[in-house]
């Protein structure tokens, strides 16, 4: 893979930096290598259960400073910009998520509407209860427009694979014969914000991901480079039955950071 006329970096989190909890390696030593040679990072995530300012906590408490609130792209916070682009302020949408949504939901000027709500948002919820979904099951069924914050069906932690938005989702759409509209990866939406942040063309940019069929995808219908990192959800068996393929694949941080150093150095 041709590192040399990367220009910026978009990186996924959950999978990339870190799996739940944990660090993965490499972690502060790819962003002391970035800040290096001069090339902007932003961090892009379809994990909308926490705020752009919990996840800086989160790479902080990592070992990783120096990075800005405004580097950080969630499915929520895209869903937010979506709201104010598609919706009047005051109005009144549900959110079926994790307290981190609701509250970027709320900042953006959409009060709750737990009972006549003109939107359904839903995204993972870790609390999620029957009576939680059939709510917003019969709110979508009345009529309010159902928007998903991402459509990724699992997400990694240390001890495996556990559901994500897109689980819930399928659910509803089950349930209500309604399809959402999906704001997160591999949609443009995410992409094209963060290259927009860091004033990069799509041909200059690099994207890695663990996830095939979001970042990989996304990456490729948006005109940036791939790198696949084997650290999440995708296998090598996976990989080489799949149609989406990315430009590079690395078991992790520190090989790509090699294969990086080494195209730099003309080897």
């Amino acid at each position: 893979m041709n590192f040399r006329d990367i220009a910026g970096v978009i990186a996924d989190m959950d999978g990339v930096l870190w799996r739940g909890s944990q660090p993965l390696p490499g972690l502060a030593a790819f962003f002391d290598f970035l800040r290096g040679v001069g090339i902007p990072i932003m961090l892009a995530t379809n994990n909308s259960s926490q705020t752009p300012y919990t996840y800086l906590q989160k790479l902080t408490g990592m070992g990783v400073n120096g990075v800005a609130e405004d580097q950080i792209i969630t499915s929520g916070t895209a869903t937010a910009d979506y709201l104010q682009a598609a919706y009047p302020p005051g109005t009144p949408v549900h959110v079926l998520g994790g307290d981190g949504l609701k509250q970027i939901i709320r900042q953006a000027g959409f009060p709750s509407g737990q009972d006549e709500a003109r939107v359904v948002v839903a995204g993972v919820d870790f609390d999620l209860t029957y009576a939680k979904l059939k709510h917003a099951c019969a709110l979508v069924r009345a009529g309010a427009d159902f928007i998903g914050t991402n459509a990724d069906a699992t997400f990694p932690l240390p001890d495996g694979l556990a559901p994500g938005a897109g689980s819930i989702l399928a659910a509803m759409a089950t349930a209500t014969g309604r399809q959402p509209t999906v704001i997160g990866k591999p949609g443009a939406p995410m992409f094209e914000m963060a290259m927009r942040r860091m004033g990069t063309a799509p041909e200059n940019t690099l994207m890695i991901g663990d996830r095939l069929n979001t970042d990989i995808e996304g990456a490729r219908r948006a005109g940036l480079k791939a790198a696949l990192l084997l650290t999440g959800v995708t296998t090598r068996e996976e990989l080489a039955a799949s149609p989406i393929q990315p430009d590079g694949v690395y078991n992790g941080l520190p090989d790509l950071m090699a294969a990086w150093q080494r195209d730099r150095a003309g080897r």
